[in-house]
């Protein structure tokens, strides 16, 4: 194996962490390995790591990786036991929860003592542990991604040090993330973190993201002559095959997985699942990190639907759950409909479901969910189209599926190829 081949990876999500935000450098860790790169992994060991889930089942993609776990000191851990009695469970996903004194006090620390983020504290092990890899082997290629952003103060300084290709991978965006605004910053919290932002990004050879357009056009302005590619997550072809799954005739099957928050808009589907409930036999599965009033919001004004929650399930199970609906629902987080294409949307195309999702029509992840012969993206405030398209899939439940042109460009092996001609050949 040529030296040059080595990829130093640092991510603060690795197996058995579950969620997301693990399995894009996940596969993409596979992948390298399959065609020929020798990928590195240093990571958070998982009795020190804040893991909001835990997917055991993710081991079995990585069982060939090589992987160095660190120790880590976080401030978060405490404040996690203090809004949550638990110090493993970190920061709510996806929204700011700001109610009560209590909460606001929490939501202010949050936001102008932990900056970038409240897992910087694994920055100065994660440091030492590269230092001595760095100063043995013979390693060309460096990539840090975030959320948490502090990882790439991690990259930050081994740049300084030694020579590296070194790209940043913006998994979400880092200032300009749509939940910011909610976390009373003070000015000088909000300069210091843009300034982190800055130094991170002219230093860097490179940004890889997940979404181009605006995201870009935002990051440009901050480094004009930067490098900035997009790669989205994608889907495992392999365990697509392997997954099988039988659809419920005698009921219209509606499935949600992921995150589901109260920063997203999902009234107006409630609203036609439960007028359609009156003609037709639905239930309604969901499966993902989902808040228990949340649930009971959702079973309230669903009197007539089967509401199954099933919690937070396995990737593989997550996949079998996908295939066995007749449609499969997504709702992008309100104000963030420029920053991200979920790698779950990836996924809903490669299982040949119908889709609709919730959201910006013009985004880009609208523009591409459109591009499904039976997928729309419609705003939340078209209650009526969205009733409409619900019905057309009830109604040809049994025959109706969604295709996606050139699907194989989207696989998790096809993206990987992209990255190493993108990114590491470049």
């Amino acid at each position: 194996m040529k030296p040059n081949n080595k990829v130093l990876i640092f991510t603060y999500y690795w197996p058995p962490s579950g969620g997301s935000g693990v399995q894009r450098w996940m596969y993409f860790a596979k992948y390298l390995k399959k065609l020929g790169w020798e990928p590195v992994v240093i990571t958070v060991h998982e009795q020190q790591a804040s893991y909001p889930v835990c997917d055991d089942s993710l081991l079995d993609e990585v069982t060939d990786i090589r992987v160095i776990k660190t120790a880590t000191r976080e401030p978060l851990r405490w404040y996690s036991m203090i809004t949550s009695g638990n110090t493993k469970k970190g920061m709510p996903q996806g929204e700011v929860k700001r109610s009560g004194i209590f909460g606001k006090i929490a939501t202010y620390i949050r936001g102008n003592y932990f900056i970038p983020d409240a897992r910087k504290g694994w920055v100065p092990f994660a440091v030492k542990t590269a230092q001595k890899l760095l100063k043995e082997e013979l390693i060309s290629h460096l990539i840090t991604t975030g959320p948490p952003h502090s990882t790439h103060l991690v990259g930050l300084q081994l740049k300084a040090q030694f020579d590296l290709n070194w790209w940043v991978d913006f998994r979400d965006p880092w200032t300009e993330v749509f939940y910011n605004k909610d976390l009373y910053r003070s000015q000088k919290a909000i300069q210091k973190d843009a300034s982190l932002e800055n130094k991170v990004l002219q230093t860097a050879d490179g940004v890889l993201t997940t979404v181009g357009g605006e995201l870009h056009n935002q990051l440009s302005v901050k480094v004009p002559n930067q490098n900035f590619v997009s790669i989205p997550n994608g889907y495992d072809a392999q365990l697509m095959q392997e997954v099988k799954a039988t659809k419920p005739m005698e009921v219209f099957h509606v499935v949600y997985t992921g995150l589901l928050t109260q920063n997203q808009a999902y009234d107006s589907v409630l609203h036609a699942l439960n007028n359609l409930s009156n003609k037709q036999a639905i239930r309604f599965s969901l499966a993902g990190n989902i808040a228990p009033e949340i649930i009971s919001f959702i079973r309230a004004a669903l009197p007539k639907v089967e509401v199954v929650y099933q919690g937070y399930l396995p990737h593989k199970e997550a996949i079998g759950l996908m295939k066995s609906a007749h449609l499969l629902l997504n709702f992008i987080f309100m104000t963030a409909q420029t920053q991200m294409i979920s790698g779950k949307l990836l996924e809903y195309m490669a299982t040949h479901v119908p889709i609709l999702s919730i959201g910006d029509p013009d985004s880009e992840a609208g523009k591409f969910i459109e591009q499904g012969t039976a997928a729309k993206m419609l705003d939340a405030k078209d209650v009526k189209g969205i009733y409409v398209f619900i019905e057309q899939i009830a109604k040809q439940k049994e025959s109706l599926q969604n295709d996606f042109p050139q699907l194989e460009r989207w696989s998790r092996e096809g993206l990987t190829r992209r990255l190493v001609q993108e990114v590491f050949n470049r």
